[in-house]
């Protein structure tokens, strides 16, 4: 199995195939008639995993092949070198109507007022921090910000092009909707069509 290569099918895949091996090298090693018949039901039921991840993952590629025929997402956002209260990430994207059509450009910047009220549920800390550290832990914050922002903008424009949307109609500019609760973002506060 291993020139396969099944370990490099994924998380899924490879702990399948890494199953199934064991499984195997202890159905190799059972000595008692009781003890062969359990390991090779273990076995037979960890091949069967095998088989259904090795499926999953070809039917997956074939999903990914055919969206590259329609649409492709931009993923390579870098952040900027210092971050203020509104957040934004540009995703730049290619799609076309139809195979035979040519392919078009477009872009969408989403834009988030990050809330940096401080959260009073969390108990103070025992020191004052210095200054330079509060910059520096305000810096990490809307880092973390940025980035979740940017996964949410990614996978917004992927699932548009996925649900059959046209690129035409994704608007240049979106202000995120944050959540209501707990003032930050949320699975849909990208969702631009909404």
């Amino acid at each position: 199995m291993r020139p396969l290569r099944l370990d490099n099918c994924g998380l899924y895949g490879a702990s399948s195939a890494r199953a199934f091996e064991k499984a195997l090298d202890a159905y190799g090693r059972a000595k008692a008639e009781k003890k062969r018949a359990e390991t090779k039901h273990d076995a037979v039921s960890a091949g069967m995993d095998l088989v259904h991840a090795v499926q999953q993952m070809k039917e997956r590629m074939a999903m990914e092949e055919e969206e590259e025929q329609r649409f492709y997402v931009d993923d390579s956002i870098t952040p900027p070198n210092r971050f203020g209260e509104r957040l934004s990430a540009r995703v730049g994207y290619q799609w076309r109507p139809s195979i035979a059509a040519p392919w078009l450009c477009g872009d969408i910047t989403i834009f988030h007022d990050v809330d940096m009220r401080p959260d009073y549920t969390l108990p103070p800390p025992k020191r004052k921090p210095s200054a330079a550290r509060q910059a520096q832990e305000r810096q990490d914050a809307l880092y973390r910000e940025w980035e979740h922002l940017k996964s949410l903008a990614l996978y917004s424009v992927r699932d548009f092009f996925k649900d059959g949307g046209n690129g035409a109609d994704i608007p240049k500019v979106f202000q995120a909707k944050p959540d209501t609760y707990t003032r930050g973002l949320n699975n849909f506060s990208a969702k631009f069509w909404l």
